[in-house]
């Protein structure tokens, strides 16, 4: 770009921001006198709500009146409600009118026309032309779907032809362009749009182009039923993902709405540090959810262990976890459910009280269970039994009605009771006062016996974590039994570990055919190589029609072995069935600077297969001391020095207990300095010290990573070290507590500047 081009373009955004300001004017105005409406309308509507009940005609009247007041009410507090939200928009859209520019010719003209794609319409103040074109409009299909030369886009009245001869990219910030540049494909990653501001040569728009196709793949992809995506940290990955939501809705926007979205995020924090991607492209946040809220939703009553306490507690998989979190213990339920056909293993019924007393004993819900034909699938029998019972309850409400429990409670009833009691009736609609207790009675048991209802109809007379006991004393597993006996121990303190969730699970919902949403479209799953395959297989199965997109980075596994991305592309296309599958890997990291990440990149065994981007950087540096004393005065310099160039500066450890430890030490000492759990779900500027479970899919402009000593890490902490060196965007300092852990590679160690302090 000239500094003339940049000019010109600065002067449009000068002018079209001019605009906004007289319509963010004329906007306050009309909200204001929209409110003095509303709020006139509302004192008018308080004023005639009375009905006159003396004759018909007048209640009818009345009526009719109320009725057209509130039609009154609710249309001026929609108008308000529209200029309120065109008020925010403009006022949004005064920091960044438009971040992207589209040359047309259409045919049979002489002169391109440019049009400028943001995230509303906009049109100057006479209503004569668009300013800006909304991002989803038609026309703006060509800025997402086309590269330069002759392109086709969609109208309401069929499929329009223009040539496409100049796509333009902006990063506006405040009013200002802050990076510009022309590209054939359109580049969504802040980090590449950033980079081409800053060099829009030949050489990086060959770079970037490579590694927006790769993203291209991802983002445009309509027909995989799976699409595995094995990112390198940094790789851009998460940006790849929420241009890909982003980019269906502008795709399938007939058909497709957020709503039907659902992403798996890591945790909290991650949520939140997305969770304004779609808003600001005017669309309607896609659901999210971690794994232990969407367990928590599912084991309702019982404290489920996190991955974070999983990863606190033990990082290692032993024989028995393995085979809980496999996608054999899945199918092993499966043919537990066909011996439970066969009736070589019989459902776990358990007894219905009421009042303290049995209603529905186990061995009679056996009973109606066996009566059911043998050919029927074991969750048809189960509901053929659970319609039996209710119409079997229907019956006796009658019974129960008769007894003298209901009368001696009705006549502890008051008034007030009685009357509600009652419904519409009076006592005038009854012939005699017989007739008035027999109703009153039916009504009494119904209500009382409602409880029984919500049993039945919420499958309480199953005992299905009875039934998961005996599975677990089935299974091909030595020491089955105390396996048995540990879950039931955990129950009596109403825990469940993580390896018990998604076979309990698979079997409540295929002996209950229950636990599936339809309505989801797509799923995604994001740290993939943290779940377990028999997880992917559960939420398969809770997500039948959803087509799933999953991404992760196999290096950056906590639970789990590595394994290749093609290994992984079969694995995982087994496990989901996939019919269309399709695995993209991102090998070039352009997170960090050049000389991080081949720092992180000299830590792996594969590291070779990492591409490092052209950001030069400070070079990482190791800080080596042998005294206590001096790794505390060294940390707390570090982190001084961190902060006073860097907004964001993350202190790393291992767990939680080690990031409590590290806040004690500098507390008192660091301005801004907090300490994050995983409950927390937003991330503050300054100084925060985490777990390095936490800090997955962010990045920091600093990472200080406290103690990489032999007695702080071990060769089995590879993954976590990488981990750690790949959050860093600008700055990476470690420090060691004595001799350095053996996790640093020889030929990492050459790629650091180390500086020693007291050895000896």
């Amino acid at each position: 770009m000239t500094d003339q081009e940049l000019q010109t373009e600065q002067a449009r955004v000068d002018l079209v921001i001019q605009a906004i300001d007289e319509q963010i004017i004329q906007t306050k105005a009309a909200v204001k006198k929209a409110h003095a409406e509303t709020r006139a309308v509302e004192k008018n509507y308080g004023a005639n709500t009375s009905i006159n009940r003396y004759e018909i005609d007048d209640i009818a009247e009345s009526r009719a009146e109320i009725e057209q007041q509130r039609r009154l009410l609710f249309q001026a507090s929609e108008n308000e409600d529209i200029l309120k939200r065109q008020l925010a928009t403009l006022q949004e859209l005064r920091h960044s009118p438009y971040f992207g520019r589209i040359d047309i010719l259409d045919p049979g003209e002489k002169e391109p026309e440019s049009l400028y794609i943001g995230v509303a319409s906009l049109m100057n103040n006479d209503k004569s032309d668009f300013l800006i074109y909304d991002w989803r409009a038609p026309i703006s299909g060509v800025y997402y779907n086309g590269t330069l030369g002759t392109v086709t886009y969609p109208t309401p009245n069929g499929s329009q032809t223009t040539k496409l001869v100049k796509k333009r990219q902006f990063t506006i910030v405040n009013g200002k362009i802050t990076n510009m540049f022309d590209t054939n494909e359109t580049v969504g990653d802040e980090m590449l749009q950033a980079a081409l501001g800053r060099q829009n040569d030949q050489y990086m728009q060959s770079i970037v182009a490579t590694i927006q196709q790769e993203q291209n793949d991802i983002i445009r992809n309509t027909t995989s039923d799976l699409l595995v995506v094995q990112g390198v940290a940094g790789s851009g990955k998460t940006s790849a993902i929420l241009q890909r939501i982003a980019y269906l809705l502008f795709h399938s926007r007939d058909s497709l709405n957020a709503d039907q979205i659902v992403l798996f995020s890591p945790n909290l924090l991650f949520s939140q540090y997305i969770s304004q991607v779609l808003p600001k492209l005017g669309e309607k946040n896609m659901r999210q959810v971690t794994l232990a809220g969407f367990l928590r939703r599912r084991f309702e009553g019982l404290k489920v262990e996190t991955l974070f306490e999983r990863y606190e507690k033990d990082t290692a998989s032993n024989p028995t976890q393995k085979y809980l979190e496999s996608a054999a213990v899945m199918k092993a339920v499966e043919a537990y459910l066909a011996n439970m056909q066969a009736k070589t293993v019989q459902p776990a019924f358990i007894t219905v009280t009421f009042n303290e007393t049995p209603f529905f004993t186990a061995d009679h819900i056996q009973s109606i269970y066996d009566a059911q034909p043998a050919s029927m699938a074991v969750a048809d029998r189960l509901l053929a039994t659970k319609n039996a019972l209710i119409k079997e309850l229907k019956g006796r409400i009658r019974e129960e009605a008769k007894k003298d429990w209901v009368a001696k409670e009705l006549d502890e009833l008051t008034t007030q009771q009685i009357t509600k009691l009652m419904g519409k009736h009076s006592v005038d609609d009854f012939n005699s006062p017989d007739h008035l207790n027999h109703y009153l009675a039916r009504r009494w048991a119904h209500k009382r016996l409602r409880t029984v209802y919500d049993a039945l109809f919420n499958n309480y007379f199953i005992d299905f974590y009875a039934q998961y006991h005996h599975f677990l004393q089935t299974l091909p597993l030595e020491h089955a039994n105390q396996i048995a006996k540990a879950f039931y121990n955990q129950l009596e303190w109403h825990q469940i570990s993580l390896v018990h969730t998604a076979p309990l699970m698979y079997l409540r919902d295929l002996m209950s055919a229950s636990g599936i949403n339809r309505a989801f479209q797509y799923v995604f799953i994001d740290e993939m190589q943290d779940y377990s395959p028999a997880m992917l297989v559960y939420l398969h199965h809770a997500f039948p029609l959803a087509k799933f997109t999953i991404l992760g980075d196999s290096e950056q596994a906590l639970f789990y072995p590595l394994k290749l991305p093609a290994e992984l592309l079969k694995q995982t296309q087994t496990i989901l069935a996939a019919k269309h599958p399709r695995l993209v890997t991102l090998r070039r990291a352009y997170r960090s600077t050049k000389e991080i990440t081949d720092f992180a990149k000299a830590l792996l065994p594969d590291g070779d297969q990492i591409v490092s981007f052209t950001r030069h950087g400070e070079v990482p540096e190791l800080i080596m001391t042998n005294k206590g004393e001096e790794w505390q005065v060294n940390l707390i310099e570090t982190v001084k020095k961190a902060r006073s160039k860097y907004a964001t500066v993350a202190l790393l450890t291992k767990n939680q207990g080690v990031a409590q430890k590290i806040y004690q030490l500098l507390y008192g000492k660091i301005a801004k300095l907090t300490v994050l759990s995983d409950q927390d779900s937003s991330l503050p500027t300054g100084v925060i010290i985490l777990p390095t479970y936490l800090a997955k899919g962010l990045e920091f402009d600093a990472v200080i990573i406290p103690d990489v000593s032999q007695q702080a890490m071990s060769l089995d902490d590879t993954g976590l070290l990488y981990t750690m060196a790949s959050r860093a965007m600008h700055q990476l300092t470690l420090l060691s507590q004595g001799p350095v852990s053996p996790v640093i590679t020889p030929a990492a160690r050459k790629l650091i500047q180390i500086k020693m302090t007291n050895l000896q």
